[in-house]
């Protein structure tokens, strides 16, 4: 849980004021920017990044904010430590915009310094240490758990009637179905974990209530971390209570905050990119039965669907001192928005961009990141999404959209997620 996730809903006495927004920027109706929070950039986003990429690849709205919309522009500025992920300097960069600085700086403090809010040194001593436990070998170990649990899944859905919403049915339970087999969170406890989950997710709507989930659930893993000193098994806590015994230079806090965060992380990202990539497969009827033909391309497909509609369209960085880049000069201390959408459909870098082709060479998407800071649980969330859309294909060969579904969005620029996916098969 990234407290930038939720820029572009932070909340102010005067209510949301995020990036680009009228409500907050005088300017803004004349400002690319301000288009992130309308209507039609919700439905489709993709037009806009096309005429940024045109008109002002590196751009600048009247409230100081840099939006980078270039494949280039972004891979670089992915691997460039002056632009920083420190929760301290993001926290003075968002109030500077309008947000709450004192709320902000509470919510920070209470997740604590994790890899996904700090800078090297820290940032690569607490990566190091995560990385054993997240090992390619680890995650296709579970390959056989994560298919039981989707085939479980799938058949309540279709024994429950001739319709289910993906979203709901599938595509939310999966995560945290995964993530609490992997840290070791019993059956008779889930439930609990998601209402915490779904309290979380109301941060920007009641930041009271999501501060209480955070501590509810961190006391219930304290509980956990001091069962697994006691009797350790295999699970990531285990191991992460074992890097620390030996000496890893893990503090108490610090194995804490990093249990949390990986418990939480992925959970959003994965439901929507089984969403996602599913309602690209059903809209491009061609490419689903390819892949209904061709079981084997479920892998390429993953990542495609990922390149074409990414759950996470952008992520933040601060401007540690001045950084030049793309002829401009992002100014120490302003906010930079890269455009991991934008960048996913730049011409200068995929042929034909705007057409989904599940077997595209060359797929160097940005979906997860880059550098340093890759997103340590893609891997992961791909695996689940292999599963989970393979699994659909392969067993419902009459799915489509849902006669009068109705498809919304959520209302955050830096994120493309369904409210539902209503499917009949």
């Amino acid at each position: 849980m990234n407290p930038t996730d939720t820029v572009g809903e932070t909340r102010t006495a005067a209510g949301p004021v995020g990036p680009g927004d009228p409500a907050a920027d005088p300017e803004g109706p004349g400002d690319l920017a301000a288009e992130m929070h309308t209507p039609e950039f919700r439905r489709d986003p993709y037009p806009l990044y096309a005429r940024m990429r045109r008109e002002c690849p590196v751009h600048r709205s009247p409230q100081g904010i840099w939006y980078l919309t270039r494949y280039a522009d972004v891979e670089a500025a992915l691997g460039d430590l002056r632009l920083s992920n420190d929760r301290d300097r993001v926290t003075r960069a968002l109030g500077a915009l309008g947000g709450n600085p004192k709320e902000l700086s509470r919510l920070t403090s209470r997740l604590g310094r994790v890899m996904t809010n700090t800078d090297p040194p820290d940032h690569a001593r607490l990566r190091k240490l995560v990385n054993k436990a997240f090992t390619a070998r680890r995650v296709e170990a579970l390959r056989e758990r994560v298919q039981a649990i989707v085939d479980g899944l799938l058949d309540r859905a279709v024994a429950a009637g001739p319709a289910m919403d993906l979203i709901e049915a599938v595509a939310s339970p999966l995560p945290l179905s995964v993530v609490c087999e992997l840290f070791g969170i019993p059956p008779e406890d889930r439930s609990r974990v998601k209402t915490w989950f779904r309290r979380l997710g109301s941060l920007t709507q009641d930041i009271v209530q999501a501060e209480a989930a955070i501590d509810e659930f961190e006391e219930y893993l304290s509980r956990l971390i001091r069962q697994r000193r006691a009797d350790p098994g295999e699970d990531l806590i285990s191991a992460l209570v074992t890097a620390q015994a030996r000496g890893d230079q893990l503090t108490d806090a610090e194995l804490l905050s990093t249990c949390f965060v990986l418990v939480t992380a992925g959970d959003e990202t994965t439901t929507h990119l089984i969403g996602n990539g599913t309602l690209a497969l059903l809209r491009h009827p061609d490419q689903l039965a390819r892949l209904r033909d061709e079981p084997s391309l479920i892998r390429t497909a993953v990542d495609e669907l990922v390149r074409y509609d990414t759950p996470t369209q952008a992520i933040i960085r601060v401007a540690a001192e001045d950084v030049p880049i793309g002829g401009e000069t992002l100014r120490e201390g302003e906010l930079v928005f890269l455009s991991l959408g934008s960048t996913n459909r730049d011409p200068e870098r995929f042929d034909d961009p705007d057409r989904l082709d599940l077997s595209r060479p060359g797929n160097r998407h940005l979906s997860f990141g880059n550098g340093p800071h890759f997103c340590l649980g893609g891997p992961l969330a791909k695996l689940q999404a292999e599963l989970a859309i393979g699994t659909l294909v392969r067993r419902l060969p009459q799915l489509r959209l849902a006669d009068g579904a109705v498809l919304e969005w959520r209302p955050n620029p830096l994120q493309r997620r369904l409210s539902a996916l209503t499917l009949t098969y």
